[in-house]
């Protein structure tokens, strides 16, 4: 069979690479790609939903996996659905839990989904003179898609106020800020949950952790995710089982009830707070750099799962993983997530990689014969080991041997939980 993966990044290479280990799978092309997404299959210059489709008319291929949100937001699986293809990956309607947070907290109040307290603004000075009456910190959010950076905790009045105005006046993460959440702040424990979803069934990951902010100790500004380990050692089976029950269950329900099945990944972020587990947010595909851990201790064939979701028997498989520990250094471009420089030459990824390391590429490409920045997130570099403390001494000894000029990352990936 042929496979079209949708995006460029991390994420993207992550689920090109475990699907090329798929014996059904003949060829995987990739859109747009990066360098390394050469190395497993064909890069296709596709940037918007119109060009994807038009392609698919002219070319045959049996899956489509969407990767980024904003192609779910537009309304893609709805028309690669009407092309008569299998695409994994929510339509518009069902992704809407994640391109509108007001939305996901309307559904998660009605359906009973424990979250943060919160409120919703289209109008500048209603929400200003809402935040001088609350509690800080607080944390105030883009409405919208705004590339997982939409989010601002406040510690103060005065940081608020400046947040409120970047958002809606300044409008610093464009139309996704012309509505924003204010919304209380939870303390906890943060865990990233995922499950392949087929409408109906669930079936959770194991727990996920990432590491939002750029520098170490979780100081510095929110960026598209600088890490993440798998599984998450202090997370029970039991409180996996009341996720599902609570929140991941009530979730994709309260969807169907709504007339919009969830078929795709559901990623919820939860915060573990003395009062239980609540939903901080959810995601209607799989993170990044979650996808890059997940993928490495996958066991069961991932084309048999997707196909499995889009076709809506996934209580027809069982899915195994790999007992195993995994995580992932993202290394970044100086200056990132706020202005970067591109085009600076990569070296050593060629004496990188053993058994228990694999590197992901995410915002690079090829420049003759070598390898420069292309993005804010360059590379995730990935290891398994049989303890936490293995997969993480693996993986910082392989990111000694990759440079960059400017690369930055953080050295305190997984720390918390050993």
């Amino acid at each position: 069979m042929k496979v079209l993966i949708v995006g460029s990044g991390g994420r993207e290479h992550a689920l090109a690479w475990k699907i090329s280990e798929s014996p059904k799978v003949q060829k995987i092309f990739i859109a747009p790609g990066n360098a390394g997404t050469t190395l497993v299959g064909e890069n296709v210059k596709l940037f918007t939903g119109d060009e994807i489709i038009e392609w698919l008319k002219k070319n045959s291929v049996d899956l489509v996996v969407i990767g980024p949100d904003n192609y779910l937001a537009e309304g893609l699986t709805d028309r690669i659905r009407a092309l008569k293809i299998s695409v994994f990956g929510p339509t518009k309607k069902a992704s809407e839990i994640e391109w509108s947070k007001s939305f996901a907290k309307e559904l998660m109040q009605e359906e009973g989904i424990p979250t943060a307290q919160s409120q919703a603004f289209s109008d500048y000075e209603k929400a200003r003179k809402y935040i001088s009456q609350q509690k800080f910190p607080l944390v105030i959010k883009a409405d919208g898609l705004a590339l997982g950076k939409g989010v601002i905790i406040a510690e103060n009045l005065g940081k608020a106020e400046s947040a409120l105005e970047r958002i809606m006046k300044d409008e610093i993460f464009g139309e996704a800020g012309r509505k924003v959440l204010v919304e209380e702040f939870l303390e906890g424990k943060e865990i990233s949950i995922h499950a392949f979803c087929d409408g109906e069934t669930v079936s959770l990951f194991p727990a996920s952790q990432d590491h939002k902010r750029i520098f170490d100790e979780d100081k510095g500004a929110n960026t598209g995710g600088m890490g993440a380990i798998t599984p998450v050692s202090w997370v029970t089976e039991d409180l996996l089982n009341e996720i599902k029950e609570k929140i991941v269950l009530p979730c994709i329900f309260g969807l169907k009830k709504r007339g919009r099945p969830f078929v795709g990944v559901l990623y919820s972020g939860i915060m573990v707070t003395p009062d239980g587990p609540k939903v901080i947010e959810f995601n209607a595909r799989f993170g990044d750099p979650e996808a890059q851990v997940y993928m490495r201790i996958l066991k069961t064939d991932l084309v048999d799962v997707l196909l499995a979701c889009a076709n809506h028997n996934l209580s027809s498989i069982k899915i195994e993983w790999n007992e195993e520990f995994a995580c992932c250094v993202v290394l970044a471009s100086d200056g990132y997530p706020e202005v970067y420089e591109k085009g600076k030459t990569i070296s050593g990824l060629e004496k990188s990689e053993n058994a228990r390391i694999k590197i992901f590429h995410a915002g690079t490409k090829k420049d003759g014969n070598n390898i420069v920045t292309n993005g804010g997130r360059v590379l995730g570099v990935t290891a398994t080991g049989n303890t936490l403390q293995s997969a993480l001494a693996e993986v910082y000894e392989a990111v000694k041997t990759i440079s960059f000029d400017g690369m930055q990352f953080r050295q305190d990936i997984g720390r918390k939980s050993i």
